[in-house]
């Protein structure tokens, strides 16, 4: 199989050039798109799109892909001055490459 494509990961309309990418909101699952999305709410999008092309299973199965995106497992945290309760949700990455360095250097995957 072959290394999964930009389109595969970020949807039918990503494109890149060679300064800049390109990801279209309405092909990001569950994100309302608007003119002021947050940072954190287009990054939690992306992962949430990427996910099903960069599944273990598909890890597991194309020598190609480098890359799997697995659930954590859902948690509690008391925060703030009053410890009011919020629901921790985890989003595991995982990036393998052949051991020749101890760093993550994303020119590798």
């Amino acid at each position: 199989m072959a290394e999964p494509t930009l389109t595969d990961v970020f949807g039918a309309n990503a494109t890149q050039t060679s300064t800049t990418i390109t990801i279209t909101k309405a092909d990001l699952p569950g994100l309302t798109a608007g003119s002021n999305n947050t940072a954190e709410s287009l990054l939690i999008a992306i992962l949430l799109k990427a996910q099903t092309p960069l599944s273990q299973t598909n890890f597991e199965s194309n020598l190609d892909q480098s890359i799997y995106i697995a659930n954590g497992f859902p948690s509690f945290a008391f925060r703030g001055t009053n410890n009011d309760q919020y629901r921790v949700d985890q989003l595991t990455i995982n990036a393998a490459k052949p051991d020749t360095t101890s760093t993550i250097d994303p020119d590798d995957y």
